[in-house]
């Protein structure tokens, strides 16, 4: 395994896992605005935990959805997908620093070394599957009921937040590949089959030589 890919990779998973974090509390998943005749009245704002509204003097009033049953179903699975972002990336982290080359952790066992950190690189695959999917699930339900000129409902547009978590999905899966990549690379390399002399060249090479000294006899020295 190479320590630059190894380091750059865990770069790239501690980033993904960071963003995640901000991305789970940012309040701004979607976003709409009611215009008055002159300024802005009113901003609204959602997430996956709850709905706020400011006005035109700044005032924040948010309020958490009463019930987890009566959610709709996509906001429910991007609940659970971002939490298993999270959890994924955090054994993740902990994997991929007990793996690398230049930690001191896990002894001198550089095979299940390599095989703990390409553990933690699957689990920054998964961790930017599970944003992936949920951030792009959220988005397309926001574009799908904007572009329905039959819905009754206030229609919302795409916030910051799931622009930060596109950018965590890619980080994450890059970081993770890089991570898989090296293991495969570093196994392939270390194989190899030292040069072992067998007996027969050994035994061969002193009876060579006792025959050499067995020509000349006794009255050769006379």
């Amino acid at each position: 395994m190479d320590p630059v890919i190894e380091a750059v990779a865990l770069f790239l998973g501690f980033v993904s896992w960071v963003m995640v974090g901000i991305t789970i509390p940012n309040r701004y998943w979607k976003v709409s605005s009611l215009d008055g005749t002159v300024i802005t009245t009113s901003t609204l704002y959602e997430n996956l935990w709850m709905s706020c509204a400011t006005d035109s003097t700044g005032v924040h009033n948010c309020r958490e959805f009463p019930s987890l049953l009566a959610l709709s179903g996509y906001i429910q699975a991007s609940r659970a997908l971002m939490i298993a972002a999270v959890v994924c990336g955090s054994f993740a982290v902990v994997a991929t620093l007990i793996g690398m080359q230049c930690s001191k952790a896990g002894g001198e066992n550089y095979l299940l070394k390599g095989r703990i950190a390409g553990t933690g690189g699957a689990l920054f695959l998964l961790q930017g599957l599970c944003t992936m999917v949920s951030v792009s699930w959220y988005a397309a339900n926001i574009t799908q009921e904007f572009f329905n000129p039959l819905y009754p409902g206030q229609k919302y547009e795409i916030g910051e937040a799931l622009y930060i978590g596109w950018a965590s999905g890619v980080l994450s899966i890059c970081g993770g590949a890089c991570l898989m990549c090296s293991c495969k690379l570093g196994s392939s390399e270390k194989t190899g089959y030292p040069y072992q002399p067998t007996r027969e060249t050994v035994y061969s090479t002193s009876t060579s030589r006792r025959e050499a000294q067995s020509t000349y006899g006794r009255n050769a020295y006379v």
